[in-house]
Parts: structure tokens; C-alpha cells; sequence
């Protein structure tokens, strides 16, 4: 008879197949390690236009005064601080995140910036979030949902503490569309990268990881429909550089 770990079902680490149990353990080990400096490489990696790509989120969004926000894997505090902004004192924002560096950083940060009142910080798996149901207006994941094990789960748990009318907005790196550019970026991403990784971070596997979990996340039309069977309605997504980023969103009615 097979053994419990024989029996296991495993799942992509980047290129890798590991046991869906280790995969956590892996992805922690990844931030961690690059907690640092993980804003000043999202600088150095897409020249500063991740930047852009989070403003074209946030005033998709709809965000405004009073609203309860959740930012999941929200790592050091963009999303959140620019959220922040919009609810205002008597609005609510959450940051959320697994990965105890990273949220160390994001608390760090916004308060260093000013803010203070309106932000809160949870340490939590996106698969199981730990607040009440429908209870946060807008549900925001940015550059994180490849990196969870059960991207159905975490959906599933974005929409359970959405309220009706509530929308998730997933900021990620999706398949390049525009002709000529998989290439390019194929070159980019599994050769500047990792070189970047080794110079800047002194971590050449994790940058490298991450380009492969790139590759390993379902493209534009496969997280729509991912999106649909979770509940999701109204579900629509927009290229941005091409397709290098997609920002999905979806209503709970």
C-alpha cells in the first residue's frame, strides 16, 4: 500500500513539483529572503512601470470614502497605502499577508509615511482568510496569486468575505499577446532577472522562481473562467504592456 506521502498530491514550484504541503514552507523561504529588498527590484525589474500597473488597479477599483478594502498579499504596502488614501479616516484597510517579513516591511512602511488608523495588518493564508463573511467592499491581490498552492481556495475565500455588490481586482503577470514579445520577454525574464537576483539581492533562485512561477500561472482566459466558477460575475480583464500584466476583476452579486 502506498505511503501518505506517496499518496500526496503535489504542485508546480515554479518548475519544480513538489508536495502541496511543502509549497508554503518554499514560497516563504522566497520572500523571506528577498523582503529587503523587494521594492527596489520591482524598481530595477520592470523599470519602474509596476507603478503604473498598480495605479491602473487602484482607479479600476472604484475605491472611495468609507469603503472596507482588503489587500491580500499585500507585502509591502503599495496597494494599501493608495487605498488608504481613498477610504479616508472613516474608511478601512487591511493588509494581509502570509509571509511575516514582508508584512513587517508594510507596517513599517506606512507608518513611516503617516498613516495610521485606517490600515490594519493580519498575518493570513489567502485560502482560509480570517474575517467574517461579506464583510470588505473591494478585495485587492496584487503579484501574489500565483504563489499560493489551491488558486480555486484563495478565490473561493476572496468571495466569501466580499460583500454582495463587492468586487476582486488580481493584478498579475499573465501571457504576453502583443506579436513578437514572448520571445523578447522569455530572454528578459530568464536571463536579466536571475542576473539581477545575484547582483542586487544576492539571490540569484529566488528571482528565478519567480520567473518560473510566472510561466506556471493559468493565463487571461483560464483565471476568467477560474474566476466564474468561484462565483464571480461580470468577470473582465485588461492587458497592460501587452499582456506582460493583467488586471482581472470580478463582481460577487
Amino acid at each position: 500500500m502506498p505511503s501518505s506521502s506517496q499518496q500526496e498530491r503535489k504542485t508546480h514550484f515554479g518548475f519544480r513539483e513538489v508536495p502541496e504541503s511543502e509549497k508554503d514552507g518554499l514560497v516563504a523561504g522566497v520572500f523571506h529572503s528577498v523582503a529587503n529588498k523587494y521594492d527596489l527590484m520591482n524598481d530595477l525589474m520592470s523599470l519602474g512601470v509596476h507603478r503604473l500597473w498598480k495605479q491602473y488597479a487602484v482607479e479600476a477599483s472604484g475605491v472611495r470614502a468609507r469603503m472596507r478594502v482588503l489587500d491580500v498579499a499585500g507585502g509591502t504596502g503599495d496597494l494599501a497605502a493608495k487605498f488608504a488614501l481613498r477610504v479616508g479616516w472613516r474608511g478601512q484597510v487591511v493588509l494581509a499577508d502570509i509571509n511575516n517579513s514582508m508584512l513587517e516591511i508594510g507596517r513599517e512602511r506606512l507608518a513611516d509615511e503617516g498613516f495610521a488608523g485606517n490600515v490594519g495588518f493580519v498575518q493570513a493564508n489567502a485560502e482560509s482568510l480570517p474575517f467574517p463573511e461579506d464583510y470588505f467592499d473591494r478585495v485587492s491581490i496584487a503579484f501574489g496569486l500565483r504563489n499560493v498552492t489551491h488558486i480555486d481556495r484563495a478565490l473561493a475565500s476572496m468571495f466569501r468575505v466580499l460583500k454582495p455588490g463587492g468586487a476582486l481586482l488580481v493584478l498579475e503577470f499573465s501571457r504576453p499577446v502583443a506579436p513578437g514579445l514572448n520571445r523578447l520577454y522569455d530572454a528578459y525574464s530568464f536571463n536579466v532577472l536571475p542576473w539581477l537576483g545575484r547582483a542586487v539581492a544576492q539571490d540569484e533562485a529566488s528571482y528565478r522562481y519567480l520567473a518560473e512561477s510566472i510561466r506556471k500561472h493559468p493565463d487571461q482566459e483560464t483565471l476568467k473562467a477560474m474566476m466564474g466558477k468561484a462565483g464571480f460575475e461580470r468577470v473582465q480583464y485588461f492587458n497592460l504592456s501587452g499582456g506582460i500584466v493583467a488586471l482581472h476583476k470580478g463582481y460577487k452579486l
